[in-house]
């Protein structure tokens, strides 16, 4: 495991080298803008059962409970803006460093710091759609609606956000394009996420075991740690940008 200083410069060459090169994040990266892991003490986990409030069996039996807490959540979501690790991925993009963020996040914070090809796995709280008829849902109409859960204005069906509930299967849209990504990858930097959700988890290996690098950042070892070709231990908000510069 490397010290801050020589895994920067470890990954700035990897960077360079790179023909393709993907970032895969998680919750940790967005920590510092104010949004906990949602399973490390004082997230949300900590407070709910996701079974009761994030699963679409809860969603089909008890919209309301999972309306309260999705309210909690997009009030969350809205006070956070972006920090200095997704804007040194949005800057990597931008000097075609990277092709692109496969994000587990459902924050939208990427999207905001200037990252223009996001793959999101679990999809998003900023879109809505109708569980009954599918129609689409205006996301500004949501807090006008004082009654719970929201209701379609079309068929009363109830209306949810466009993201993964437990119970549900990652839309197949996003998981052929964050695979089609990964496949033409020969470098992966990985950054705040722990490497314990299928099937995102599973990119890295997968570009690693088709003679592509893994570059790690997290402020704890985790499940990629044994195998990464770089582990820089700190947080993305300090060592992204750090990266940035060196590049330059």
């Amino acid at each position: 495991m490397d010290k801050l200083g020589p895994g920067i410069e470890q990954a700035t060459k990897l960077i360079k080298k790179a023909r393709c090169a993907v970032a895969l994040t998680g919750a940790g990266i967005s920590v510092a803008s104010g949004i906990p892991d949602f399973r490390s003490p004082g997230g949300l986990w900590s407070k709910y059962d996701p079974e009761k409030v994030a699963s679409i069996r809860a969603l089909k039996a008890d919209p309301v409970t999972v309306w309260k807490f999705l309210l909690e959540t997009d009030a969350m979501l809205k006070n956070a803006e972006p920090n200095a690790g997704h804007m040194g991925l949005a800057e990597l993009e931008k000097c075609d460093h990277i092709q692109g963020v496969i994000t587990q996040n459902i924050d939208g914070l990427h999207q905001r710091a200037g990252s223009v090809n996001v793959i999101e796995f679990h999809g998003n709280c900023s879109e809505f759609y109708c569980m009954e008829c599918f129609s689409p849902y205006p996301a500004e109409q949501i807090h006008k609606d004082m009654e719970l859960p929201v209701r379609c204005p079309q068929c009363s069906g109830v209306i949810r956000p466009d993201l993964v509930f437990f119970g549900e299967q990652i839309p197949s849209e996003a998981y052929k394009a964050a695979f089609e990504l990964a496949d033409q990858s020969d470098l992966v930097i990985v950054a705040g996420t722990s490497g314990g959700v299928v099937p995102a988890s599973l990119i890295p290996p997968r570009i690693q075991e088709a003679g592509g690098l893994i570059i790690e950042i997290n402020k704890a070892p985790s499940a990629y740690s044994s195998f990464s070709d770089v582990f820089i231990q700190g947080a993305a908000e300090d060592v992204l940008p750090a990266i940035v510069q060196s590049l330059s």
